[in-house]
């Protein structure tokens, strides 16, 4: 594993290679898995670094390539992409792709049983609309190297020493990541927690890297470089800590350059940070989508995140903004459905290409009759069980937002403060959202019990209004909307106390 590597160099029917990194299986065996961007025959050669190696270096083949026929979303579409606005995912074949993620971070160890529960936390995110799961491979935060928490059925990724991988941790990873693809959910593979860094250095993590996109580079994947990828570890001393985050900055922009010269497939790179993602790397051009974390207290962590969202938005170069942790529902006790709610709409409605939910006792894996424990500092972060946790209220009714929005072309949105008379800004975040396409549609969120003033009503287009509940989806017909000379309209009261969506669709 650690002696050589050995590469695959793939020739399509036009004469365009593309050199794909095999993964050790263990004992003498190397292999590839490789996804072909266009049907034909396809020639390969393997290079192997030690070119004395006969059995392995310049071996030569033929393999045809066929279309695919199944209606697998992720398959049928293609890898993910950047779209040309900078702005929002999108297939290969130009298939808007939407970011809803559930945060799974020790999803792949044996806590979370293969193939039952797995299986059936899976099935209850695909029912309610979720598309990708945020799942760390192997190298875990809240538990130091080698806890026990950690471990799957095969043991640890890694030998003690770190002189190489353990592939049968990684087979047993395989099934599970197999199967969120056939379900139709993107990984979004973290290949660590940050502090790793430092713990093993740089060559290690650029081999984990290597293993890591030649077993799943063919699958259609994002890459997420490391989690809270800055933060040093959690008993390191105060004195060294400006040290290491500062090493750690280089190391992971180091890291993350290597990945894209090594794969093929160019998926999309993300890394999941301490606040925003431009600022756990020293050339922000290495990443694809700047994911952010804006805190776990609730209400009060909701003016920083709406900060972050619309001031990451304003950063050169552009690219996509989603809010990659938030106020993990429970947490502390609080976190409810209400503000997972709130977190979904303002930042959708801000600009976000997406957005992740996260629910307490799902990614730490809490088994009812053993939770999962301290962190490292020595306090635990609660005891739900991950059985319950799946079912609190707050991932079915994202879900029920991301369903309106599915009804419009939600990749258009752009954020309208100027449609509303009292629109939410980064210093009154309470106040309501407003987004959507001019002459087609428009959505405002209203976080309070109130009316609103929608301005700027184009003339030449008739709308139907409708409140759509946030909790149910049940919708709660207004009409016709009939502005004023100046283009202005006043909406109804709605029903219930508690917060609602005003929708407004062009008619005719």
């Amino acid at each position: 594993f650690s002696d050589i590597e050995l590469d695959v160099v793939f020739t399509d029917p036009d004469g365009v290679e593309m050199r794909v990194p095999t993964f050790w299986s263990g004992d003498q065996t190397w292999r590839v898995r490789f996804s072909a961007p266009k049907t034909g025959l396809y020639h390969y050669r393997t290079i192997c670094s030690d070119t004395s190696n006969s059995d392995l270096h310049d071996q030569e083949g033929k393999v045809e390539i066929a279309p695919y026929n199944g209606d697998n979303r992720l398959l049928k579409h293609g890898n993910l992409r950047v779209t040309s606005d900078k702005r929002h995912l999108e297939h290969h074949d130009g298939t808007p792709f939407f970011w809803l993620a559930d945060t799974w971070w020790m999803g792949l160890v044996k806590r979370l049983r293969y193939p039952d529960e797995f299986q059936m936390l899976t099935a209850d995110r695909v029912q309610k609309g979720f598309t990708v799961i945020q799942i760390v491979a192997g190298l875990y935060p809240d538990m130091d190297q080698f806890d026990e928490r950690g471990a799957n059925e095969a043991g640890f990724p890694w030998e003690k020493d770190y002189s190489k991988i353990n592939p049968s941790y990684f087979d047993m990873a395989d099934i599970r990541i197999q199967w969120l693809i056939k379900s139709g959910l993107v990984p979004c593979i973290v290949s660590c927690w940050g502090y790793y860094i430092d713990f093993v250095g740089i060559d290690v993590l650029k081999r984990h890297w290597r293993n890591l996109l030649a077993r799943y580079g063919a699958y259609p994947v994002v890459w997420c470089m490391a989690g809270e990828a800055i933060m040093p570890y959690y008993l390191a001393p105060g004195d060294k800590r400006a040290e290491l985050i500062t090493k750690a900055r280089s190391g992971w922009t180091e890291i993350t350059k290597y990945l894209r010269e090594i794969d093929p497939y160019h998926h999309p790179i993300t890394i999941h940070p301490t606040d925003c993602g431009h600022n756990q790397v020293d050339d922000r051009s290495v990443i694809d989508i700047d994911m952010l974390q804006t805190g776990h207290g609730g209400w009060d962590s909701m003016p920083n995140t709406v900060r972050q969202v619309i001031d990451s938005l304003a950063i050169e170069p552009k690219m996509p903004v989603l809010v990659g942790e938030v106020s993990y529902e429970t947490i502390g006790g609080g976190c409810l459905q209400d503000v997972q709610r709130f977190a979904f709409w303002s930042c959708i409605l801000s600009g976000a290409c997406g957005h992740t939910y996260g629910a307490n006792g799902i990614w730490q894996v809490n088994r009812r009759e053993k939770p999962f424990g301290p962190s490292p500092h020595g306090m635990s972060w609660g005891n739900i069980p991950w059985d319950e946790a799946y079912r609190l209220p707050g991932s079915a009714q994202i879900g029920i937002g991301k369903a309106l929005l599915m009804r419009y072309p939600w990749w258009q949105f752009e954020p309208h403060p100027e449609w509303l008379a009292n629109h939410a800004t980064k210093e009154n975040v309470r106040a309501p959202y407003c987004a959507g396409v001019p002459r087609t549609v428009r959505i405002i969120y209203m976080p309070n019990f109130m009316t609103v003033q929608v301005k700027g009503i184009e003339s030449d287009t008739k709308y139907r209004a409708f409140y759509y509940c946030p909790q149910s989806g049940n919708e709660t017909e207004i009409g016709t909307v009939n502005p004023d000379a100046d283009g202005n309209w006043q909406s109804p009261r709605p029903p219930i106390f508690q917060d609602w969506l005003l929708v407004l669709e062009k008619t005719g």
